[in-house]
């Protein structure tokens, strides 16, 4: 599998690529790394496409920000950064967990540089902290972890306690029907147990305030969704409500169409439960996107009727 290193500004980030074509940026999330989507590096790539999985802000030394900048805003303009060096206008951008939320917020921030957007197990966030606590209450029981994050030196510790016990913990939680094999589970724990790791991944969660205060982030994160999109969630999920996609994902802030599809028999890490099919959902998504694409180039078909053909 082929490595490479993706700059911003003095941060290094190393990456998994594979293939050629039009690109495909694949970003991870918590409690992960890169090889979460092992399964789909190769299926990408033998369908035609470029795939490049980084590792995200802080996982691992050469990307640690001396000033411990994780908004979810900066980490979004290392995105458009990599799509620079990488050398691409626009990619297809898949994010799981953290990654989904980082791919929101370019979605907001950049939306000329994306063909299409598809995110795994978190639903947009803008509504979250408005509507969640009144549709889903049982939500703010399955994020008991946000908070707990927030207690600097006890989470610290009790993250690491035990050969990274927690970790498994919520994974178990998180995907209860799966088994996540020993070899990736150690190259979770050998990803946090690096210098710096287990503080930075932690940071995510110890922005979210500023994420919702800041007048930018919050504004850019809330704007209308302007490419393509598919939103996929386990119906296992023990992370976050699978219901929380029909409650919070409404149609007409997708101004390019917005597809929503529950996998049944699967949790939060649904693309490592049921490659083949989020494979082959992303394909197909990838594909019509292009396709779409084309035609408004064109100008044969309307904006409003892609629109609604797509929702169908």
């Amino acid at each position: 599998m082929t490595t490479l290193s993706l700059k911003h500004h003095d941060l290094t980030f190393s990456a998994f690529e594979r293939g050629t074509g039009p690109l495909v940026l694949c970003l991870h999330g918590f409690p992960d790394c890169a090889s979460s989507f092992r399964h789909q590096l190769d299926a990408l790539a033998s369908a035609g496409y470029r795939v490049v999985a980084p590792q995200m802000r802080g996982y691992e030394p050469a990307s640690q920000p001396a000033d411990r900048d994780y908004n979810v805003l900066t980490i979004a303009t290392d995105v458009v950064a990599w799509l620079d060096q990488l050398g691409v206008e626009r990619c297809h951008l898949v994010g799981h967990d953290w990654g989904a939320v980082v791919s929101y917020m370019v979605a907001g921030l950049a939306p000329e540089r994306l063909h299409s957007l598809t995110t795994l197990a978190v639903p947009h966030p803008g509504r979250m902290m408005r509507e969640m606590p009144v549709k889903r209450p049982r939500q703010l029981l399955l994020s008991w972890y946000m908070l707990f994050f927030q207690l600097r030196g006890l989470s610290d510790y009790l993250l690491e306690r035990n050969d990274w016990a927690l970790i498994d913990r919520l994974w178990r939680a998180w995907s209860p029907t799966f088994e996540l094999p020993e070899a990736e589970r150690e190259t979770i724990k050998q990803t946090f147990a690096q210098p710096g790791v287990k503080r930075a991944a932690l940071a995510y969660y110890r922005a979210l305030p500023r994420m919702w205060l800041e007048a930018t982030s919050r504004t850019t994160l809330n704007q209308p969704v302007r490419v393509p999109t598919l939103a996929l969630t386990g119906a296992l999920d023990g992370c976050m409500d699978t219901r929380l996609h029909d409650d919070l994902m409404r149609a007409d802030n997708y101004l390019a169409g917005l597809e929503i599809a529950r996998i049944p028999d699967a949790g939060h890490f649904l693309h490592q439960e049921r490659p083949d099919e989020i494979n082959r959902r992303l394909i197909e998504h990838f594909q019509a996107s292009a396709a779409r694409e084309a035609l408004e180039h064109s100008g044969v078909v309307p904006h409003a009727a892609l629109k609604t053909a797509q929702q169908r």
